[in-house]
């Protein structure tokens, strides 16, 4: 299941955001990268020690982990540090699959998430492509909007061709494993939400209630 999230940032959160990227300075991509990926990563990203770096996690936290859409498709049990990524003309990231485990304490890396800080007409290339059953799908979406996916899939991001390519990646464990049973969860947990806000509490309400929450009882991992 891809999902895409629009305006998880607000337009002050990114506002603030790019502007302490822009004040910093950003190091070689590869050192984060897995043996095989680092062969084919090449981007920038910000120093976790660099000042800018607490306070833009802490917008973007922020406001991911207030995003009900985020919160009901993910089931977030963890997340790694948000990584903030750079491409300039000429850079970009082959083909590659996540690492399983990431961060230390390690997290399983169920779900990889995208969530874009330039606008889409700032620079061209730098889609990124995500190969799976269905086949390649190409994302570049506006600013503070964000793109949710499996972590086993193989994907890249294009090389960009002019401008600069800002986002905010990080990696998700669920607390359901099984993406089958999260993509159930979501369907019923938007139905019940979009029942209740119709006709308020009822026996239909609570018949899905009670099947949601007995399924996540049933599938959560804690």
């Amino acid at each position: 299941m891809i999902i895409c999230i629009g305006e998880v940032l607000a337009a002050d959160a990114l506002r603030e955001i790019t502007g302490l990227l822009d004040q910093a300075g950003f190091v070689e991509g590869r050192s984060t990268a897995g043996w095989a990926a680092r062969e084919v990563k090449h981007n920038l990203q910000l120093s976790t020690k660099a000042p800018q770096h607490a306070r833009a996690t802490a917008i973007a936290r922020g406001a991911i982990d207030n995003n009900a859409t985020f919160k009901s498709a993910s089931l977030p049990r963890a997340l790694t540090p948000l990584l903030f990524s750079r491409s300039e003309t000429g850079m970009g990231y082959g083909a590659h699959v996540d690492n399983a485990m990431m961060g230390d304490p390690p997290v399983r890396t169920d779900l990889a998430f995208t969530l874009f800080l330039s606008a889409p007409e700032q620079y061209e290339g730098g889609a990124l492509v995500i190969d799976d059953a269905g086949g390649e799908q190409e994302f570049k979406l506006p600013a503070g909007a964000m793109v949710l996916y499996p972590a086993t899939t193989l994907h890249r991001v294009e090389e960009v061709t002019r401008g600069r390519r800002d986002v905010a990646v990080g990696w998700v464990q669920s607390l359901v494993r099984d993406p089958r049973g999260r993509e159930m969860l979501f369907d019923l947990d938007r139905t019940r939400r979009a029942l209740f806000e119709r006709d308020g509490k009822s026996a239909e309400f609570d018949t899905l209630q009670k099947t949601y929450s007995n399924l996540l009882r049933m599938l959560a991992e804690t």
